[in-house]
């Protein structure tokens, strides 16, 4: 039979373990609160899924082939994918990019997509000068477009109110096997309204703004006869 001092002894041990692993518990918990949460992912815009329904038989009217060149981007971050915006009401020389938002594709890359699509509903549309090389020395080669992405960014001219602005410049020449000549050369600038002040509002306005851009460029392509 335990005396007093020995059972007061063993209560004191007793209370001294659960006090330590209160102790414990509460740094593990701790700890595991200290740690940095994981990295938001950023989300991915792009054009949208483009026709969704395939093409039938080319018209009887079908344009002369086209080479398109590959889109040169000219003081825009070269291969980024970077959502960019400008504050034109505050520092309207300064590009900045959406932490958490980002094409899923340099935009140079999206904007060659839309203009394939344009232009390839009543043309065949070659890839650059690349594609003509199997056409050399077969008579008169396609005509070349070259595109310079100048300007595609959200500008906001107040913080509630914003749209995407393209600014592209576009060389139309005719090839042959001794080289380029230029014929034609025209800016196009389309903006379109944002309808919400944020990254979702300018990527679908510099969407809008792209298809403008591609429609009006193939309607200027075929006003120059190629």
């Amino acid at each position: 039979m335990k005396t007093t001092k020995n059972i007061a002894a063993d209560a004191g041990l007793t209370g001294a373990k659960g006090a330590f692993y209160l102790v414990i518990a509460v740094l593990a918990l701790t700890g595991c609160s200290a740690l940095p949460a994981p990295p938001a992912r950023a989300e991915l815009y792009d054009f949208g899924p483009g026709p969704v329904r395939a093409a039938g038989a080319a018209p009887a009217a079908a344009l002369p082939p086209i080479a398109l060149a590959a889109v040169d981007s000219v003081g825009l971050p070269d291969g980024s994918s970077a959502l960019l915006y400008r504050l034109a009401y505050a520092n309207a020389q300064q590009l900045r990019p959406y932490t958490l938002a980002r094409w899923s594709q340099p935009p140079a890359d999206l904007l060659a997509q839309a203009l394939r699509e344009r232009l390839g509903q009543r043309r065949v549309v070659l890839a650059g000068i690349e594609g003509m090389a199997p056409q050399r020395g077969q008579g008169r080669l396609p005509s070349v477009l070259r595109v310079q992405l100048e300007e595609f960014s959200q500008v906001f001219s107040a913080p509630d109110a914003s749209a995407g602005l393209v600014r592209v410049r576009a060389l139309l020449a005719d090839a042959s096997n001794a080289g380029e000549t230029p014929l034609a050369q025209q800016v196009f600038i389309a903006q379109r309204s944002a309808a919400t002040p944020d990254a979702a509002g300018g990527a679908k306005a510099l969407a809008e703004a792209a298809a403008q851009v591609a429609d009006e460029l193939a309607d200027w392509v075929q006003g120059q006869g190629r």
